[in-house]
């Protein structure tokens, strides 16, 4: 199997890229062109802390858009803002 790369918007380096889009419709088409599956694991773990910090529900719709936003700015406008008083836990 040969693995994809791509040249990583998120990263500014080449790196492998997604075998299939790992997000819906013309979003998840540019992040299969554009970001490569390390970037997409660091949004997964931003993503996480929004929705832990923020106390968000994932089934309400306007919890979905707020954290499409967010993924955009986190991975095509390097717009990372993280939650007001988050403490990263101790390694």
């Amino acid at each position: 199997m040969t693995i994809r790369t791509i040249f990583c918007q998120k990263l500014g380096k080449e790196k492998e890229g997604f075998s299939k889009p790992p997000y819906p419709g013309q979003l998840g088409q540019k992040i299969f062109e554009h970001i490569s599956k390390e970037a997409w694991q660091l949004w997964i773990k931003h993503q996480t802390i929004l929705i832990n910090e923020h106390h968000l529900n994932v089934l309400d719709p306007s919890t979905r858009t707020f954290l499409e936003n967010q993924m955009q700015e986190f991975l095509f406008e390097d717009k990372t803002q993280t939650p007001k008083g988050f403490v990263p836990p101790k390694s």
